[in-house]
C-alpha cells in the first residue's frame, strides 16, 4: 500500500493546465517527443490517459519550466541547461527495451506496447538530487513491479540492472569520457518490486520530455536522483549486484543504494539540508526523502552508511 508522509498536503499546488497553456509546454522543449527514425518532423508533447493521483499531497509541485529546464542528463552535457538545449535531436520512436537475464519471458518490448498493456497512473513524488537540490514532480507511469511480474523473474534473480541508450550521434555528451557509457544503474529485486518504484513515461500529464528521460525512465523516490536512470533500453535480471555508473566513476562518493540520508554527508558537502527549486531558504532533508514509513523495512539490519 502506498502512503505519503503526513506532512504532504495538497494546498498551493499549481494547476498543470495553467503551465501547459502558458508556454505550450515550452514550445515542444527543443523537439521533445520526436517521431520515428524516418526523418519525420518533431511532434509536440501529447496528453496521456492515466488514472488520477489518489495519494493526498499538500506540497507545491515544481513549476513545469523548472522541471524541464533544470536537469542532470550527462548524455547531453554536464550543464543544467544542456539537456533542454540538445535533447531534441534524440529520436524516441520507434523504441524497444530488451528484457533479458534470469527471467522466463525475455524479449524486446516496444514502449507503446508497454504503455497499452500497463495502466498508467499519476504519482506526485519528491525528487532529491545528490547535489542537495530538490523538486516535486507529478510523474505519469506504471509500477516497475507490473513489468517484472509479467516477465517472470527466476528464483536466482536478486538484482535488476538497467542501461541507457548509447548513441553519440543523438547524445552529444557521450562523445566525452565523463562517464563510461552507457549509463548503468541497478536495484535489488525487492526494491524494484516495491509499489513506490515507477517506470515513468510522462510528467504533468504529458509525454515525457526528452531532457527528462524520454521515452521511459526509472523513478525511485526514496533514493537520490542519480538512481533514476533515463532513456532505458535494457532491463536485465541477475544474481549478482550490478555495477552502476557513478559507483564505477567515484566509488568513495557514490554507493550502490543511493538512499536519501541526511545523516550521511557526501564527502564534499552536507546532505542535512536541500534547496527546493523555486524557494529561497533551504529546508531539512527527510530520511528516505520522506518515504521512510514505506521503505525503511527494506534495509533493516544494514549499516546506515551503506545505504548511501
Amino acid at each position: 500500500m502506498i502512503v505519503n508522509a503526513p506532512d504532504l498536503r495538497d494546498r498551493d499546488v499549481t494547476d498543470h493546465g495553467l503551465y501547459l497553456k502558458r508556454r505550450q509546454f515550452m514550445a515542444g522543449v527543443a523537439g521533445l517527443g520526436l517521431a520515428a527514425c524516418s526523418g519525420s518532423s518533431p511532434a509536440s508533447a501529447t496528453a496521456l490517459r492515466f488514472r488520477p493521483n489518489r495519494m493526498p499531497i499538500d506540497e507545491a509541485r515544481t513549476p513545469l519550466d523548472d522541471v524541464t529546464g533544470y536537469n542532470n542528463f550527462y548524455e547531453f552535457g554536464t550543464g543544467k541547461e544542456d539537456p533542454a538545449k540538445y535533447a531534441g535531436m534524440m529520436r524516441t520512436r520507434p523504441w524497444t527495451i530488451v528484457v533479458d537475464g534470469l527471467c522466463d519471458r525475455p524479449g524486446r518490448y516496444a514502449i507503446d506496447d508497454l504503455i497499452k498493456r500497463f495502466p498508467l497512473e499519476e504519482r506526485i513524488y519528491r525528487m532529491r538530487c545528490v547535489e542537495a537540490w530538490s523538486m516535486v514532480i507529478p510523474w505519469v507511469g506504471f509500477p516497475l513491479a507490473s513489468l517484472i511480474k509479467a516477465v517472470g523473474p527466476r528464483s536466482g534473480a536478486k538484482f535488476v540492472a538497467f542501461e541507457t541508450l548509447r548513441d553519440p550521434r543523438q547524445m552529444p555528451g557521450q562523445r566525452s569520457s565523463v562517464i563510461q557509457w552507457p549509463y548503468r544503474e541497478g536495484l535489488r529485486l525487492d526494491e524494484a518490486l516495491h509499489p513506490l518504484t515507477l517506470l515513468a513515461v510522462g510528467l504533468y500529464g504529458q509525454t515525457l520530455p526528452n531532457q527528462n528521460g524520454a521515452p521511459i525512465r526509472l523513478v525511485v523516490p526514496w533514493k537520490y536522483g542519480f538512481k533514476g536512470i533515463k532513456s532505458i533500453v535494457r532491463i536485465r535480471f541477475t544474481d549478482r549486484r550490478p555495477q552502476t555508473s557513478w559507483q564505477m566513476l567515484a566509488p568513495r562518493e557514490y554507493g550502490f543504494y543511493g538512499n536519501v540520508n541526511p545523516a550521511v554527508d557526501h564527502p564534499r558537502w552536507s546532505q542535512a539540508k536541500e534547496r527546493r527549486i523555486g524557494e529561497f531558504f533551504r529546508r531539512k532533508t527527510l530520511p528516505f526523502n520522506g518515504y521512510g514509513e514505506q521503505v525503511a523495512g527494506l534495509y533493516r539490519g544494514l549499516d546506515p552508511r551503506q545505504l548511501y
